[in-house]
């Protein structure tokens, strides 16, 4: 078992079997949201589930220790990013849908903004469409 990469699934919004969890944590079929999302382009999804990964690499340039969230679509296609704005925005979306019972797809519109604390830097975020 590798030691310098390793993925962890913290929470997902479905019950995952072995053959899912093994699955969910590849993520070089995964579409970077960051390569994605431009200023005149959002991105409008689908999202079946999500699921909060934990990774661990020796080779990142900057922090070793950091979360990706994968996003699967209705048709199964995979997206991440590591952005912490998206991650609340998604996650505040599905909360506030499953207090109201409502617990099937719901469709987003990811978009990304100008950051106010790094000029020249833009974060990714979402809303519920």
């Amino acid at each position: 078992m590798r030691t310098d990469y390793n993925v962890k699934i913290r929470e997902c919004t479905w019950e995952l079997t072995v053959r899912e969890a093994i699955k969910l944590k590849d993520l070089s079929n995964a579409q970077p949201l960051d390569a994605l999302v431009t200023d005149d382009a959002p991105l409008v999804l689908s999202v079946a589930g999500y699921a909060i990964l934990d990774v661990h690499n020796e080779h990142a340039k900057k922090d070793h220790d950091y979360s990706k969230i994968l996003i699967l679509d209705e048709s199964g296609n995979k997206y991440t990013t590591g952005s912490n704005s998206f991650l609340t925005a998604i996650s505040d979306i599905r909360s506030e849908l499953l207090e109201a019972g409502e617990s099937g797809p719901f469709e987003i519109e990811i978009f990304r903004r100008p950051s106010r604390n790094y000029p020249d830097k833009y974060f990714i975020t979402c809303s519920l469409v």
